[in-house]
């Protein structure tokens, strides 16, 4: 998956057209007829076995050797089995692209004895490197281009948002809601079931080379979560990404994946996937363009506190009822903006108090004057007008007041004139001004709530985390790891109960502490140390797995005696617990039996975390309420590791557990991090344990003490295929300087950003000239978040670390890369703080990262050095890169070739730094 040759698609200077005729109803003519009526410049010919002499027009060949040169593009509108043949034609005849407009409902169907259509359309798009979007694919419209090689009814305006879809049915349907309200497009294309170009790699072109604002999707189906999860956690960072996802139940749902254990709904990890993306979602299409026109029209949210005037209180209370129920907060004024309400009774129903009513005899004049005053409140983030046509106050006069005064609102601004009739001129203007405007409250709430979530899921993007307090070392993976392949090992695909414990405390999770027995006579001496009554629970092979919950979960385990008090009654209990496996369960076999005292008292509360692994989107981490009621309550939260203290904090902050925490905890702030220090301990172990496939630990007492597992249970896979990559701690590694210091070379990561605001620092101007070209007195927090969370398959920065003897550490230097999403390139940039150079530090980071970026398969690394920066220069000349003056950016290129290239793509990717 790369974008390799997919300007072919989207910057064409010839297209053929195969199975074009002038018949009806032929898709190859339509699509024909769309290039030419959309003012398309470049040479078309249409391909057709027939051999007419012109289809509409445009010259017609009967075979692709019969072109009179190579087209850039080729649009396959022939039946469909006939479409790997023409694939595999058109590839040996040299065009690098295909879009598949053909489907059919047997694409997968053996043919005889012969693969699938699929399979021979992928087979014969590698045999050439031809690309092959499709097949079922509308086709694609670029309008800025006057491009239109798709089989849409209508043309498409040109403007700055790109559609990109899996139903071709649906982007019809789009570019006719889109030309209703107005919308252009830059890009519009749908991908069908496409076998070769994906999604993220027509995300990775649209954000290296497409000027647009906003990018909008539909998803279906997933293949790849990693491709897809870079792709769009790069597109949010610079652009509005917002997101639609079908098939949404289980009924919906097209792609026969297995369930995820744990995990009743999978909608949830698309939920946590978009979020932790920076992705907006939205529920269904309509919504799409009202959130598209919010987001892109307004300045970024404060908060999400919101105020709400209108000239009646029946409309407000319907967009209130809708902002409570949607997680938003009723904006509270202060002091002084109640009292200029009050004193000009300006407030009807309650004075002072949000909602501002108006009344219905209040006049734009009236509008303007309160709005502006509640705009002020240092309370409000945002406002909503709510009015309905009054004869004192017509929704136009008054949306024309608005329009005219709305550069004194110090706060956003959102519209709903309510009715058809009037209303439609209101909110006609509202529109050409600029001025988000809904046809109705509970619509505008929905609006202002996506600005929300854009808010929050932007904020997660570029939050800078605490420094972690826990870390693991290479002596705690490797213990962990010896005991899971000492259990693979057996053939076993759990751990023991007993084995579980020892991975836990070892990670520093406390579990309850236990005896475990394998027969009755050692009851005696595993009772010593028990003070109050104790429990014994039976493992075997049927409760030893996670998240295997039955109708009645609490029978699961086929025994759990409690409150036993001597060890003639544990040893008794081995035994009942024993036969009643052997006869409920015959084919499984007892492990052990694990002693514990009674967990009683101290107001504990029940919490379920743990780990699950999805078919699609890999290791997950789970968190929420616990005990015997945790498949009924639906309490449970999903997240993507790797995980921080900041993101744990937005998991356990949207549970049922943590309003509880909230209401009836002492200390509440210390028990919600205890929480999220739990989840960044899961999310570590399982980065470090890959083919750790579930660990459920339920139930999770919280109290006064701390935490403390009770229950727990661990069960193994394939390695884990993650969908944002963990931090590589296998790239750490210790060097000695000259000087003798032990310093750290690691890779970076987002809990560092302490070290990199002091170390920025400790720069002189001209060393952050030299790194940033300009002088940078101070770092944002988004330059921070973009120089600390970093996505590791794409970018690596090695920073030198070095421990002072108060136990604080400090950074020295950094280099970083950024590869393209073909991994063809990558730029570095390094820099050294001023006091240490001349110690090698400089080269010492830069060897460390040619090293890395050869062991990735990158092609080639290059940087742009100031000319004034000679012991850069000299370094560079000394690591072996070329070097050359560059007269146009009056800077010095330098040029490291790494690997050598392994296709003709890739030969010619080297000599341009042009798309292609």
């Amino acid at each position: 998956m790369s974008t390799r040759f997919l300007s072919h698609f989207f910057e064409p200077g010839s297209i053929v057209v195969v199975g074009a005729s002038e018949k009806p109803h032929s898709m190859g003519g339509l699509v024909l007829r769309n290039l030419r009526e959309g003012g398309f410049s470049g040479a078309i010919w249409a391909l057709n076995p027939k051999g007419y002499e012109q289809v509409f027009g445009e010259p017609c060949v009967s075979r692709v050797s019969r072109l009179p040169e190579v087209p850039d593009l080729a649009v396959i509108c022939s039946p469909v089995e006939t479409v790997p043949a023409m694939i595999e034609r058109l590839g040996r005849f040299g065009i690098r692209a295909a879009l598949v407009l053909s489907g059919g409902a047997h694409l997968d169907d053996p043919c005889g004895e012969t693969e699938s259509v699929r399979s021979r359309m992928l087979s014969a798009a590698r045999a050439s490197g031809i690309r092959v979007l499709g097949p079922e694919c509308m086709g694609l419209i670029v309008p800025g281009r006057k491009l239109n090689a798709s089989y849409a009814s209508q043309p498409v305006k040109r403007g700055r948002v790109a559609y990109l879809g899996q139903s071709g049915m649906l982007g019809n349907a789009m570019i006719d809601w889109a030309a209703g309200r107005g919308i252009g497009f830059s890009h519009l294309l749908t991908m069908g079931d496409s076998v070769d170009v994906m999604l993220p790699d027509l995300i990775d072109y649209i954000n290296q080379y497409a000027p647009t604002q906003a990018i909008l999707l539909h998803l279906e189906r997933i293949l790849d979560a990693q491709h897809l999860m870079t792709a769009m956690r790069d597109a949010s960072r610079h652009r509005l990404v917002l997101a639609i996802k079908s098939g949404r139940t289980a009924e919906s749902d097209i792609s026969n994946l297995p369930p995820t254990p744990g995990i009743a709904n999978r909608d949830q990890v698309f939920d946590a996937a978009f979020a932790r993306a920076g992705v907006v979602r939205v529920d269904d299409s309509d919504e799409l363009f009202d959130a598209l026109e919010t987001l892109s029209r307004m300045k970024p949210l404060r908060g999400d506190r919101l105020a709400v005037v209108s000239n009646g209180l029946g409309p407000a209370m319907l967009a209130i009822d809708k902002l409570i129920s949607a997680g938003g907060r009723l904006a509270t004024f202060e002091e002084a903006t109640q009292r200029r309400l009050r004193q000009e009774h300006r407030d009807r129903s309650k004075p002072g108090e949000n909602p501002v009513d108006l009344g219905g005899l209040a006049t734009p004049e009236h509008f303007v004057e309160t709005l502006e005053l509640v705009a002020a409140d240092p309370g409000v983030d945002a406002v909503l007008v709510v009015h309905a046509p009054t004869r004192l106050a017509p929704s136009l006069d008054t949306a024309r007041a608005v329009i005219e005064a709305r550069k004194r609102f110090k706060r956003n601004l959102l519209t709903s004139w309510m009715g058809l009739e009037e209303a439609l001129s209101a909110r006609h203007e509202c529109n050409q001004a600029g001025i988000p405007t809904y046809i109705s409250p509970e619509k505008a709430i929905k609006a202002f709530m996506h600005m929300v979530d854009y808010q929050r899921v932007q904020s997660l993007l570029q939050e800078t985390p605490p420094s972690l307090s826990f870390d693991t070392t290479p002596a705690i993976r490797a213990h962990c790891r010896e005991l899971i392949d000492s259990a693979r090992a057996e053939g076993r695909q759990s751990l023991d109960h007993s084995e579980v414990s020892r991975v836990l405390e070892t990670y520093g999770i406390p579990p309850a502490p236990s005896r475990y027995l394998q027969t009755p006579e050692q009851a005696d001496e595993a009772t010593q140390g028990f003070d109050g009554p104790m429990a014994l629970k039976v493992v075997h092979d049927g409760n030893c797995r996670p998240f295997r919950y039955r109708r009645h979960p609490h029978k699961l385990s086929a025994g759990l005696l409690q409150d036993l008090a001597t060890s003639e009654q544990v040893a008794e209990g081995v035994i009942r617990l024993g036969d009643k496996v052997r006869e409920k369960f015959p084919d499984l076999a007892i492990r052990e039996y694990c002693l514990q005292a009674m967990q009683r008292g101290k107001h504990s509360m029940q919490l379920c975390a743990g780990i699950t692994r999805d078919p699609v989107f890999g290791p997950l981490i789970v968190f929420g309420i616990g005990g015997y009621k945790v498949n009924i309550l639906a309490d449970r939260q999903v997240a993507l590791p790797p995980l921080n203290m900041s993101l744990a904090a937005d998991v356990v902050g949207r549970t049922h557990a943590a309003r509880l925490i909230r209401e009836h905890s002492s200390d509440p702030e210390r028990d919600i991090e205890r929480i999220c220090e739990l989840l960044v301990k899961l999310s570590q172990m399982a980065s470090d344990l890959p083919t750790l496939s579930g660990l459920e630990l339920n139930p999770v007492l919280l109290n006064r003490d701390g935490l403390v597992a009770v229950d727990f249970a661990m069960d193994l896979g394939e390695p884990a295929r993650f969908a944002i990559m963990p931090y590589p701690e296998e790239l750490r590694e210790w060097v000695t300087l000259g000087n003798g210091w032990d310093v750290e070379v690691r890779p970076i990561r987002a809990e560092d950003a302490p070290l990199i605001t002091r170390f920025h620092t400790q720069l002189s101007e001209q060393s952050i000239r030299f790194r940033y070209f300009h002088h940078k007195a101070d770092l944002s927090q988004r330059d921070l978040s973009m120089l600390s969370h970093i996505n590791y398959d794409r970018q690596m920065a090695f920073i030198a670390e070095h421990l002072l003897d108060d136990g604080t550490k400090e950074m020295l230097g950094v280099v970083r890369v950024w590869n393209d999403p073909d991994n063809i390139r990558t730029e570095f940039s390094i820099i050294i703080r001023d006091d240490l150079q001349g110690l090698g530090i400089g080269k010492l980071l830069m060897e460390r990262m040619i090293r890395y970026s050869k062991g990735v398969g990158t092609l080639e690394m290059v940087g742009q050095i100031m000319a004034d920066n000679h012991p850069m220069r000299a370094l560079m000349k000394q690591l072996g890169f070329r070097q050359r003056y560059n007269m146009e950016e009056q800077v010095v290129d330098a040029v490291l070739r790494l690997n050598e290239p392994q296709s003709e793509w890739q030969r010619h990717r080297l000599e341009t730094a042009l798309p292609d």
